[in-house]
């Protein structure tokens, strides 16, 4: 049976790493296939093809429920109902709109929008909205968050922006919406977002730095809805009837433990939905369930089989669960305590049954963080000593009933305020914590250096008699230690980053790095900390040897404060200054300055008869092995006739397109003096400024010149001094992507 489950989860799971979905046609004989080896019995192979075909079908129905290409930058009249709860921000409400109908044409069932400056928008309510609509697109980047699979896995069809509303239908029902206004309007010691957090799995009223400290320190999951949290409430439902059994007042007429299991169970759901029964909590729920019916029917079923009947349920509910991390992480971290705990002779002593877990967990779970571009705690274990226990046993169980008790006067708000003070105590301790450790990204490695490393965690995760066990040690410090590709001497390896609109480029020579621009800040959304700095960890850049920021516009220096803090550049240069000098201790760009690194050459200029900040861009080219590559930040054509006045206006192999491919730049003149083989375009995809114009995308090709798009072809990376030709992230196909 164990057999089966497997093969049958594996096909589910399978979607996750498919290029493309297979045809109609195909599924069905998938299907059938996989029928006709059930009947024979060939149950692994039949199970594993069920569970394929199907998962392929969710897939593509999900697929079909996206905004057609033709609606794509649209602006229409929609309505629909707001459901899930809405984050309100300072400036900006972010929401989902359900059944969205348009009079015009057939929508995606589901809409995410963005309504900046708009009013409060509540969970069921009906809205006629004006929206510019948008496919479900996501910046592409190494180590980098998939917003488009995201996006699929939560069935969301289509983004958009909101230009007018109005509100058609007030809500009705919005009982999580109201509750969730209930406990942020609370004292709870200056807490209540966390509150709302923990236990209505609202995460909005949490700040960037509130996210990085629990990164920081491991305690992610402590504050969003987990297992843990649902085992709790069912056990403490449960105990409590089992201590009223024992003291006689239980009724006698009702059989105490079918009471305990379906009161706990029924306390878990509630709290499930209360949280609105994300993938941890339907994975905790189903698990549950198998262990209350084993506890009530007396069946002992192992400890493998409530994981994988758990984790099938899961995935036939909702194959695309498998597109999103926290499916991994959280049954991850379940299979590594099943492994830790089962099969031990004996019982451990109670420091050991506290502190091992935690090890278990950050050792088991650091290759599947490792593997997905997620950052590890190193004060993860020590803080999650403290504050499992503290969260479990104390804020957790009277946060729930302050909840639960709010429509009593004082009672319910009093133990919010409680709960909040414990829980303030126990963030000043990991705000403590998390000013020693900083949490660590290791760098991408080829993927049989990571299973190498897997199976060192596996092995430190053995018995300690096991005789293999020493061994796991020098293979999981290969994530600390692991081979690096070397650039050779006279070659830089480029990478073009996809920040949207705005610029970020990444050089590396063998023992030097540079960042040319670092990406846009646009509001709360800063590609500098979101992008840049985890791209730069992963490359294993410790440290910048020069950050130069072309000019002082957003789209170029929003991110670069983030970079210094985070990273830090031994030398600024800043191509337009005082707006640079300040935050950044940015020197200006020379006109004429010129180094080497490492067999590579770069220098720098700038226009001195620059009128305003576009033409100030500071111009860099870099020349290893005879190719160039010219860096132009937004300078126009009036600069561009200035450049080819200079030593750097000679023929160009790579050339990032001045402003984005504006119409004001990308002269025919620079085109012709230069003769580029390649242009870099960098901008965000469907952006209101119109780049990279018609014109100037008609004279590149015109030319012959071959165009890359951040825009569609996400971040680009290539060899300078090789002659080689670029590669890009879209090269790796998923099934998810266009």
């Amino acid at each position: 049976m164990h057999t089966g489950m497997l093969a049958l989860a594996s096909g589910l799971m399978a979607l996750r790493f498919l290029p493309g979905l297979p045809p109609g046609g195909w599924l069905l004989s998938m299907l059938v296939a996989g029928l006709l080896l059930l009947i024979f019995r060939f149950y692994p192979f039949g199970l594993f093809l069920i569970g394929l075909t199907w998962a392929c079908f969710q897939g593509q129905s999900a697929l079909d429920d996206r905004l057609p290409g033709a609606l794509d930058g649209r602006t229409l009249w929609v309505e629909g109902r707001v459901v899930g709860l809405p984050r309100q921000t300072d400036s900006t409400v972010r929401f989902e709109l359900r059944d969205a109908r348009s009079r015009h044409t057939a929508l995606p069932g589901t809409i995410r929008l963005g309504w900046f400056g708009g009013p409060p928008v509540n969970s069921g309510e009906r809205w006629r909205l004006a929206v510019k609509l948008k496919q479900p697109r996501g910046l592409l980047n190494p180590q980098g968050f998939d917003y488009q699979a995201w996006l699929l896995a939560q069935r969301i069809g289509a983004t958009g922006t909101v230009k007018a509303g109005q509100l058609l239908e007030p809500a009705s029902h919005a009982w999580r919406d109201d509750l969730r206004k209930r406990v942020l309007h609370t004292d709870a010691n200056g807490r209540a977002p966390w509150l709302a957090a923990l236990v209505m799995g609202d995460s909005s009223g949490l700040s960037g730095d509130d996210w990085r400290l629990l990164q920081a320190t491991g305690t992610v999951h402590l504050l969003v809805i987990s297992g843990q949290h649902i085992g709790l409430c069912a056990g403490l439902i449960y105990g409590l009837v089992a201590w009223l059994a024992r003291r006689g007042w239980w009724p006698r007429r009702l059989p105490w433990l079918p009471w305990a299991c379906g009161l706990g169970f029924a306390g878990a759901l509630g709290y499930g939905l209360l949280a609105g029964f994300e993938v941890p909590v339907q994975r905790a729920c189903v698990m549950l369930g198998l262990v209350l019916i084993w506890r009530l029917r007396f069946r002992h079923l192992g400890v493998w089989l409530p994981f994988l009947l758990a984790l099938n349920g899961v995935l036939i509910i909702e194959p695309l669960a498998s597109l999103m991390p926290g499916f991994w992480l959280s049954f991850a971290a379940v299979a590594v305590l099943i492994f830790t705990f089962s099969g031990r002779l004996g019982p451990w002593d109670w420091h050991v049954a506290w502190a091992r877990p935690q090890a278990m967990i950050a050792l088991g779970l650091f290759p599947m963080l490792w593997i997905l571009g997620l950052p590890i705690s190193l004060s993860g274990p020590l803080a999650n000593l403290v504050a499992v226990p503290w969260i479990s046993l104390l804020v957790l169980p009277t946060a729930l009933l302050g909840t639960l008790l709010l429509p009593v006067p004082w009672l319910g708000e009093t133990l919010l305020w409680v709960s909040g003070g414990l829980l303030d105590g126990l963030i000043r301790g990991l705000t403590l914590l998390a000013g020693y450790f900083s949490p660590w990204l290791p760098v991408t490695v080829p993927l049989a250096v990571w299973l190498l490393s897997a199976f060192g965690a596996l092995l430190l995760m053995l018995p300690a008699g096991v005789i293999l066990r020493p061994l796991g040690w020098p293979l999981v410090l290969l994530a600390v230690f692991s081979p690096r590709e070397q650039i050779p001497r006279g070659q830089v390896e480029v990478w073009q980053l996809d920040v949207g609109q705005g610029l970020a480029i990444v050089l590396r020579t063998r023992n030097h790095a540079v960042l040319y621009d670092a990406g846009p800040k646009v509001r709360d959304f800063d590609q500098g900390e979101r992008v840049v700095v985890p791209v730069l960890r992963s490359l294993g850049i410790a440290r910048l040897d020069l950050m130069l920021i072309s000019h002082a516009h957003a789209d170029h220096a929003g991110g670069a404060l983030a970079v210094q803090q985070e990273v830090g550049a031994l030398r600024v240069i800043g191509g337009e200054l005082p707006g640079l000098a300040e935050p950044l201790r940015a020197q200006p760009c020379t006109s004429g300055e010129s180094w080497e690194w490492d067999g590579v050459k770069f220098s720098l200029w700038q226009w001195s008869g620059a009128s305003d900040s576009n033409q100030r861009s500071c111009v860099m080219q870099v020349e290893a092995g005879g190719e160039r590559l010219l860096l132009t930040g937004d300078i126009d054509a009036r600069a561009e006739r200035a450049l080819l006045q200079t030593s750097l206006g000679v023929p160009t192999r790579w050339l990032q397109a001045p402003h984005h491919g504006s119409r004001t730049s990308s002269s025919v003149d620079l085109l012709k003096a230069l003769a580029p083989r390649v242009v870099l375009i960098s901008r965000g995809h469907g952006n209101s400024f119109g780049h990279p114009h018609p014109q100037v995308l008609a004279r590149y090709q015109g030319l012959g010149v071959q165009i890359l798009d951040s825009a569609e072809q996400g971040a680009l990376r290539f060899r300078l001094g090789t002659f080689g030709k670029a590669e890009s992230l879209r090269d790796q196909p998923r099934f998810w992507r266009d």
